[in-house]
């Protein structure tokens, strides 16, 4: 059986499982969100994210009608999205105007970062919002367990797990009464995590290691790379994959001289449309890889174990179940089983 197959099974008895119609939300609702207490009177008209990863998160639970502006992309939409998205504005490719988001008057600012909109929020705070009487909410995988003040994309506490990722969708499925929905789609989702951690469990694999480079401010400088308690992190951890990088930083800067002695036995790197430096452009990583005199000696590139991923799998959404997938695939083509 394949693993496309055995993914597509294990989603069809889940579904079976969830079958059975959610009880409606009763409002008001209260939502305990980031340290935060958000409630809502009713269902919000429309929504304006700050994050792809809310954006797929209400495209994904059939709420699109309700998405009014859309901000900060990594990579394309997914394709079952596109015609959807394009009917949506994007406020801005990166990070959006406060005064942009309130213009389109929403019921609902639903946010992927903190950093975007929380305390020091570059677009704006929390309060900002709530003072003009806009709910905002966060999703729970960029707060539960992680301090975004320490390093520049946050410091986690604890290991992520894609269960912060469930539980945003519950929640948005919460606050516009679509449990059922819900409850569908993250059935689905555990079930091809699932399915693709018993793949690479079967592989039985041998000290197998990686290192995950998500871009470079320059290219002849020190990348960012994933941490070891990411989203990357919790992928290797669930696949037998041992991570190079030691740094509980989200995305820590490492040296290719530490990276080169660790010698990773694959590297996966990061494909993205975003061209905020010159090494989101995935084609000049690979040719950094080939013909840097350091980073060109290791195994993995000698032995062409690079994986490309979407950038947007190796950030805490719901794409990191594809790079679940992505991984797992990579460890049985490259021939990696005892």
């Amino acid at each position: 059986m394949t693993i496309k197959h055995m993914a597509f099974t294990a989603a069809s008895l889940a579904f079976l499982t969830v079958a059975a119609a959610a009880a409606p939300t009763t409002y008001p609702l209260n939502v305990q969100n980031c340290g935060e207490t958000i409630t809502f009177q009713q269902t919000p008209a429309t929504t304006v994210t700050v994050g792809q990863a809310a954006t797929e998160v209400l495209y994904s639970l059939g709420l699109g009608d309700k998405v009014t502006g859309t901000s900060v992309w990594f990579n394309e939409v997914l394709p079952e999205f596109k015609d959807i998205n394009d009917r949506v504005e994007r406020l801005a490719d990166n990070d959006p105007s406060f005064e942009s988001v309130v213009a389109k008057k929403p019921g609902l600012v639903a946010v992927q970062y903190v950093w975007h909109v929380g305390p020091e929020g570059i677009v704006a705070t929390r309060e900002q919002f709530h003072d003009i009487g806009v709910p905002t909410y966060v999703l729970p995988a960029d707060c539960v367990a992680k301090d975004n003040t320490v390093g520049v994309d946050g410091t986690r506490s604890e290991m992520f797990s894609t269960a912060t990722i469930y539980q945003g969708i519950e929640e948005l499925a919460a606050i516009f009464d679509v449990q059922d929905k819900g409850e569908e789609l993250v059935a689905a989702l555990k079930a091809r995590e699932a399915a693709s951690i018993e793949q690479a469990k079967a592989l039985d694999l041998k000290d197998a290691s990686a290192v995950f480079w998500f871009s470079s401010a320059e290219m002849d400088i020190d990348p960012y790379v994933a941490g070891r308690k990411g989203a990357p992190a919790y992928m290797m951890d669930k696949l037998g994959v041992r991570n190079v990088v030691e740094s509980d930083e989200e995305w820590p800067v490492v040296g290719w001289e530490t990276i080169a002695k660790a010698n990773p036995t694959m590297i996966v790197i990061a494909r993205m449309d975003r061209r905020r430096f010159p090494a989101d452009d995935h084609e000049k990583k690979l040719e950094f890889l080939k013909t840097d005199p350091v980073a060109s000696q290791m195994e993995a590139v000698k032995n062409n174990r690079v994986v490309v991923m979407d950038a947007h799998a190796m950030d805490a959404t719901i794409r990191t179940i594809s790079g679940i997938e992505v991984l797992s695939q990579a460890l049985r083509d490259f021939g990696l089983a005892k």
